[in-house]
């Protein structure tokens, strides 16, 4: 480490804002759904990600199919945020039929003869209704209500900002195009630098989330590290989360460095398959206008269009 230690650096600071942009994107699907939050986030990471790669990289990609393709992704960008506002309206809609007081509870109750009111079990309502978002609401512990939405785009286009990062900041670690090794240090092979990449990536998660249990932001309730280990609701698809992450920009990066890290970082399936879950799973845009149907079918087809342009740029490192 001690002859290797700038690609060192550059391998932490690509973990760094790997974590910072995890931590960002779960913040922002509180406010603007899983689907658009990927979709926007993986978008400005191929548009700045893979712009810095083709230079990074010599240019070993076709610049004729890889700019066209992310034209594509800026155009996806722009109509994910009509996508997002759009269903908004819709929301809005829904919730100015429900009286005030509906959209606040926090519990159903029953009230007896005697006027006492006791708890009862929810019942579950119906995909893309009012008592949906109402539930949902008050499930989670984001509150949104009431809050502007402009926040929840700001905190995604961060969160987009610092996945465009990681990549560039690997691919200095593996190659060392700005040559800040001495002459005759070997370069960090793949494995290495991710190893390093990792480290960072989970230390800083480690600081940040507990940070955060103790001084909450955006209204969160606090909480402390002992309520955290106690509470294992959800861990075990928290550590799969995890490892799926790890598993995936393992291979990003193999793939990066052996057919350029432009192509590599064109790969971005997770809008697609985040689009699944949020439509099918979490009831994302049920019973919305055809205006908000239309923006989502342009949106996801504007995505596939620009994932298979951009892999067709995909070189080959000497």
């Amino acid at each position: 480490m001690q002859d290797n230690w700038p690609s060192v650096m550059f391998a932490m600071a690509g973990g760094v804002v790997l974590s910072l942009g995890n931590l960002s994107t779960q913040y922002a699907w509180a406010f603007v759904g899983l689907s658009v939050t990927e979709v926007i986030t993986a978008s400005i990471t191929v548009v700045i990600g893979t712009t810095l790669n083709y230079f990074l990289d010599d240019k070993i990609n076709n610049a004729k199919i890889l700019f066209p393709g992310v034209g594509c992704f800026l155009i996806a960008v722009c109509l994910a945020s009509a996508v997002h506002s759009s269903n908004a309206d819709d929301n809005r809609a829904k919730l100015s039929c429900l009286p005030s007081d509906d959209k606040h509870r926090s519990v159903a109750a029953d009230i007896t003869q005697s006027g006492e009111a006791f708890p009862v079990k929810e019942r579950k309502a119906k995909f893309g209704t009012a008592d949906f978002l109402v539930q949902l609401e008050n499930r989670r512990a984001i509150k949104v209500f009431g809050k502007s939405t402009l926040i929840g785009l700001a905190i995604t286009f961060f969160a987009g900002l610092c996945f465009s990062l990681f990549s560039p900041a690997f691919n200095l670690a593996s190659n060392d195009q700005w040559h800040t090794l001495n002459k005759g240090v070997p370069k960090l092979v793949v494995y290495t630098a991710f190893f390093w990449f990792s480290v960072s990536c989970f230390v800083l998660a480690i600081i940040l989330n507990v940070t955060f249990l103790y001084h909450p932001v955006l209204d969160l309730p606090r909480s402390s590290l002992k309520a955290y280990i106690n509470d294992w609701n959800g861990r075990g698809w928290a550590f799969l989360a995890g490892l799926l992450c790890g598993f995936g920009n393992g291979l990003q990066f193999m793939g990066g460095q052996a057919a350029g890290y432009a192509a590599a970082d064109a790969v971005q399936a997770l809008p697609l398959v985040s689009t699944f879950w949020g439509i099918l799973l979490f009831g994302e845009y049920r019973k919305s206008s055809r205006r908000t149907y239309v923006f989502l079918a342009s949106m996801l087809l504007m995505f596939i269009v620009a994932v298979a342009v951009l892999m067709a740029s995909a070189g080959h490192r000497k």
